[in-house]
């Protein structure tokens, strides 16, 4: 049976992946800052006190897998603040950061950690955002979260051109715009269909495609 380890697991997209993945038979193994009632309710080895943007964190996870391998990796924890142009001051400051360490070193921290536990052909599932995609950007706004996904989305290539020689897959993938907390319950779509989407893409995944950028819907993104 294949294992898939999930970050952001306690709420929203992530929540829906493990009960998606487990329902589909896979091992799934759910990381959360704290456990909440609804990922209780589900069928899977649950991990608190997982903050990816504490590398102590993350290391003290990896002690706690034991032997434990890895198929798939889903790094899906994430914080979005907003931050408007001539409104940036040192509260803004400290909320880019804070998006910069959760958004994109949490996803390399984790994946540099855990990838040791990958065997070849495993795969990495990096969900980002099409507001990270500079041709995208139409709007403007949203500094820090936007920074922050550009940001991670070079990583993920970078990633996918690292773990290449050890036979290991990495997908930049955009969820949607999907109706969470995160977004105020605001969007196009609900957590089953962008999680559904997001493990069709994750199947999808090969050596060869590698480093892509995909939409949940299976739509290719600009950079």
């Amino acid at each position: 049976m294949s294992t898939v380890l999930i970050t952001g697991a306690g709420r929203g997209i992530g929540l829906e992946l493990a009960r998606q993945l487990r329902q589909r038979g896979m091992d799934v193994i759910a990381c959360c800052r704290r456990v909440t009632p609804e990922l209780e309710q589900l069928d899977v080895r649950v991990e608190t006190d997982v903050d990816v943007a504490s590398l102590a964190a993350i290391l003290d996870l990896d002690r706690r897998l034991g032997d434990s391998s890895i198929d798939w990796l889903f790094n899906v924890s994430g914080v979005m603040r907003k931050q408007c142009l001539g409104e940036i001051d040192e509260a803004a400051i400290a909320d880019m950061r804070l998006q910069f360490e959760v958004n994109a070193l949490g996803p390399l921290l984790v994946t540099q950690t855990l990838s040791r536990r990958m065997p070849k052909g495993g795969k990495v599932g990096i969900v980002t955002s099409r507001m990270g995609s500079i041709a995208d950007n139409t709007s403007g706004n949203s500094y820090g979260y936007r920074m922050s996904k550009v940001a991670v989305n070079m990583a993920g290539v970078s990633l996918a051109r690292d773990l290449h020689p050890d036979g290991i897959a990495v997908a930049l993938l955009h969820p949607g715009y999907v109706r969470t907390a995160m977004t105020g319950y605001d969007g196009f779509i609900d957590p089953p269909e962008s999680a559904a989407g997001l493990i069709d893409r994750m199947e999808e995944l090969t050596l060869e495609n590698s480093g892509g950028f995909w939409h949940t819907n299976g739509e290719m993104l600009p950079w």
